[in-house]
This record gives structure tokens, C-alpha cells and sequence, in this order.
């Protein structure tokens, strides 16, 4: 299969586009950052340098694919001039443009937890949105909108916290189940679904595991040398100040907020508990904590 892979060799791209190769498919990656464009080449796959919103290279790039997985890059938190969630819909815009106007019929769309809400999901609207926005394509392009639950990734923005008071503090976890998920476990899904048969739509979710906050917490001190390590539970305005004290764009991190507080209500997994995946992936935290402590042992 000729399949086209957006998301550069990010932490979900580059294992999703290695996995493609070694099964024989023809991979084109797509990457804003020409530095990348050796590194694309060394592992298989032909580079597309070029950007998202620029619907005519897009376009260029589908067409002849049999399948395309489509993501949304992150952004910069800390632009004070960044609109989070325009940035989603003219994304996916530009995606759904290119798609139609390229001809492919299969996608695969990276979403969210959370994106079966219109409000309430804090900055995780954007994924929503995109959701809509690729649905309204012709009926005969096939979609599967993959939403991945909270990644283990994420738990690396609390190295400092952590290194320094030995706590995680956080609106949400604490004693919450916290569905995780690995961006490799991600991956394997994304490569499944994209060389599939099948010619429907679909959601389809995607977990390594869940756990409580305090587990979690549990098992990171333990690969690190902390064992008493704790996630300690604050309020949403706490959470507020903490994020614009660091600098965060305001709205944005209002968005994050009500997100994790969507995670401590329920609100956010109330769909994935109602569509849980078939089976968990294969790595689980105990896996993902021996990275995280080469990570912060570094620090």
C-alpha cells in the first residue's frame, strides 16, 4: 500500500511509519522541517517537506495514496497570539480539502478522549472539531477516528515538580482512575487500522492500562529512586495559577484545566467506558517508568 503519514517522526509517527515499512507498504512522510528530511529517508520512507496548511502541497502529496493518517501537531502553549482551537479547525480544514480534492478514500484520524464532547473538554474541543469537520467528507471515504486516552508522555511535564517537592500536584489522579496509553501501543493501532480492509466509519479507543494517580505515582518513584513519591490533589485555580505563573497563554491554560477536571468528574472517559477497547496495549507504565527515569535522572 502507498500510505502517507503525517506528524514528521514524532513520538507516534516514527514507530507508526517504521512498523509500515517493515510490512512492505511504500511510506511519504510529512514534515515542515526540512532538517528531518535525511533521517525520513535513513528509516524507508520519502519526505514531504512542506506545510499542513498549504492545501495544494497536501493535496500533491495524497494523491495516488491508498491511506492517509492525519494528525494534528503539537503547538506552542506559551505563544501569547496562539488560538488553540483555530488552529485544529484550520487543520482540519486543509485535511478535509486535500482528502477530497486527492481522491484517497481511506483515513485515519488521530483524536482524543474527550472529543465526543462539544463542551466541557477544555482544549480537547479542537479534536472534536476535527472529528466533525472529516466526517462531513463524501460518504465514500473510509474513517476511523482513533482516541487515545491521557498519554504516559505527559507525565514528563512533572519531572521538575517531582525532583524538587517530590510530588505530582494536579486537579486530577489522585485516587481517580487514570486510563494511560503508550504512543507505541498507539502506533501499532494506527498501522492496524490504516492497512485494514474495511470500508466504514468508526471511533475506536486506545489504552496501555489503567491506573490511579496514586499508583502511578507509586510506580514512577519506585524506577526512580523515590518511593514516596505522592500525587497530591489541588483545585482547579491552583492548577490556573500554577500554568500562567509559568507563563502559559491564559486561555489555553484555562483549556487544560477544564480538561483535567473533566478527568477527575468522569466527563471525559464516560464514552470510553462505554466503547472500551478490545484489549489493552502491550506497555504498560512499569515499561514506560524505566524512560522516564533515564529521562530525569538526566535532568
Amino acid at each position: 500500500m502507498k500510505i502517507v503519514v503525517t506528524g514528521s517522526l514524532g513520538h507516534i509517527s516514527k514507530p507508526l511509519t517504521q512498523e509500515l515499512i517493515h510490512k512492505g507498504n511504500t511510506v511519504t512522510v510529512i514534515s515542515s522541517n526540512p532538517g528531518k528530511q535525511t533521517e525520513i529517508t535513513a528509516i524507508g520512507a520519502t519526505a514531504a517537506i512542506g506545510s499542513l496548511e498549504d492545501v495544494a502541497f497536501l493535496t500533491a502529496t495524497f494523491t495516488g495514496a491508498d491511506a492517509v493518517y492525519t494528525m494534528v501537531p503539537p503547538n506552542n502553549y506559551f505563544d501569547p497570539n496562539l488560538d488553540l482551537l483555530g488552529y485544529y479547525r484550520q487543520l482540519g480544514y486543509s485535511y478535509a480539502q486535500a482528502i477530497k480534492e486527492s481522491g484517497v478514500k481511506r483515513v485515519v484520524n488521530l483524536s482524543s478522549i474527550g472529543a465526543h464532547l462539544e463542551k466541557g473538554n477544555g482544549i480537547l474541543r479542537g479534536a472534536h472539531d476535527v472529528e466533525q469537520i472529516l466526517n462531513e467528507l463524501p460518504p465514500d471515504v473510509s474513517i476511523t477516528h482513533l482516541r487515545p486516552t491521557s498519554f504516559y508522555y505527559n507525565l514528563f511535564g512533572y519531572s521538575d515538580l517531582i525532583k524538587n517537592q517530590n510530588v505530582i500536584a494536579a486537579n486530577y489522579g489522585a485516587d481517580n482512575v487514570i486510563p494511560w496509553v503508550s504512543t507505541k501501543d498507539i502506533a501499532a493501532v494506527v498501522a492496524e487500522e490504516l492497512t485494514t480492509s474495511q470500508n466504514d466509519r468508526k471511533v475506536r479507543y486506545i489504552a496501555s492500562q489503567e491506573l490511579s494517580g496514586n499508583e502511578t505515582a507509586r510506580i514512577l518513584g519506585s524506577a526512580i529512586g523515590q518511593p514516596d513519591l505522592q500525587w497530591v490533589l489541588i483545585s482547579d485555580e491552583q492548577t490556573l495559577a500554577g500554568l500562567t505563573a509559568i507563563g502559559m497563554n491564559p486561555e489555553i491554560a484555562a483549556g487544560l484545566v477544564e480538561m483535567y477536571a473533566g478527568l477527575h468528574s468522569g466527563l471525559l472517559a464516560e464514552d470510553y467506558y462505554r466503547n472500551l477497547p478490545a484489549e489493552m496495549g502491550k506497555v504498560k507504565l512499569t515499561d514506560f517508568a524505566q524512560e522516564f527515569a533515564a529521562s530525569f535522572q538526566q535532568k
